[in-house]
Protein backbone atom coordinates (compact mmCIF):
# COMPACT_ATOMS: atom_id res chain seq x y z
CA UNK A 1 0.00 0.00 0.00
CA UNK A 2 1.24 2.91 -1.26
CA UNK A 3 1.81 6.75 0.47
CA UNK A 4 0.80 9.40 -1.55
CA UNK A 5 1.28 13.19 -0.51
CA UNK A 6 -1.79 15.62 -1.76
CA UNK A 7 -2.33 19.12 -2.09
CA UNK A 8 -5.98 20.09 -1.36
CA UNK A 9 -7.80 22.49 -3.67
CA UNK A 10 -9.95 23.86 -1.12
CA UNK A 11 -8.09 24.41 2.18
CA UNK A 12 -4.36 24.45 0.63
CA UNK A 13 -3.47 21.61 3.22
CA UNK A 14 -0.61 19.07 2.15
CA UNK A 15 -0.69 16.16 3.32
CA UNK A 16 0.24 12.52 3.14
CA UNK A 17 -2.35 9.57 2.80
CA UNK A 18 -1.91 5.91 2.88
CA UNK A 19 -4.07 4.86 -0.40
CA UNK A 20 -5.65 0.96 0.12
CA UNK A 21 -6.58 0.41 -3.58
CA UNK A 22 -6.78 2.12 -6.83
CA UNK A 23 -9.38 4.43 -8.26
CA UNK A 24 -10.64 5.67 -4.40
CA UNK A 25 -9.82 9.72 -4.30
CA UNK A 26 -9.13 10.27 -0.26
CA UNK A 27 -10.37 13.11 1.60
CA UNK A 28 -8.88 15.44 3.61
CA UNK A 29 -8.29 15.33 6.84
CA UNK A 30 -8.58 19.16 7.27
CA UNK A 31 -11.76 20.08 5.60
CA UNK A 32 -13.10 16.98 4.53
CA UNK A 33 -13.25 17.78 0.24
CA UNK A 34 -11.47 15.10 -1.98
CA UNK A 35 -7.85 15.31 -2.63
CA UNK A 36 -7.54 15.57 -6.51
CA UNK A 37 -3.95 17.30 -6.63
CA UNK A 38 -1.63 14.78 -6.21
CA UNK A 39 1.92 15.84 -5.71
CA UNK A 40 5.53 14.40 -7.23
CA UNK A 41 7.93 13.63 -4.12
CA UNK A 42 11.32 11.86 -4.04
CA UNK A 43 11.70 7.80 -2.92
CA UNK A 44 12.94 7.13 0.60
CA UNK A 45 16.05 4.64 -0.69
CA UNK A 46 17.96 2.37 1.66
CA UNK A 47 21.70 2.15 0.11
CA UNK A 48 22.54 -0.85 1.96
CA UNK A 49 25.35 0.99 4.28
CA UNK A 50 25.72 0.50 7.49
CA UNK A 51 29.17 3.60 7.53
CA UNK A 52 28.75 6.81 6.77
CA UNK A 53 30.70 7.83 3.60
CA UNK A 54 33.96 9.81 3.69
CA UNK A 55 33.39 13.31 4.09
CA UNK A 56 30.33 12.80 5.88
CA UNK A 57 31.38 13.42 9.54
CA UNK A 58 29.41 16.08 11.63
CA UNK A 59 32.59 18.50 11.42
CA UNK A 60 33.01 18.07 7.82
CA UNK A 61 36.40 16.39 8.26
CA UNK A 62 37.38 14.02 5.70
CA UNK A 63 38.11 10.83 8.29
CA UNK A 64 36.06 10.06 11.33
CA UNK A 65 37.13 11.00 14.61
CA UNK A 66 39.02 8.63 16.81
CA UNK A 67 36.46 8.39 18.89
CA UNK A 68 33.22 7.77 17.60
CA UNK A 69 30.42 8.94 18.23
CA UNK A 70 31.34 11.69 15.72
CA UNK A 71 29.22 14.60 17.87
CA UNK A 72 29.08 13.55 20.86
CA UNK A 73 26.96 15.47 23.77
CA UNK A 74 25.40 17.20 21.03
CA UNK A 75 28.62 18.56 19.66
CA UNK A 76 31.88 18.40 17.45
CA UNK A 77 34.57 16.62 19.41
CA UNK A 78 36.85 18.73 17.25
CA UNK A 79 35.22 22.11 18.70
Amino acid sequence: MPIYEYHCAACGERVEVLVRSRGIVPDCPACGSPLTDKLYSVPNLLSGQTQRPAGRTCCGMEERCDRPPCSEGGGCCHD
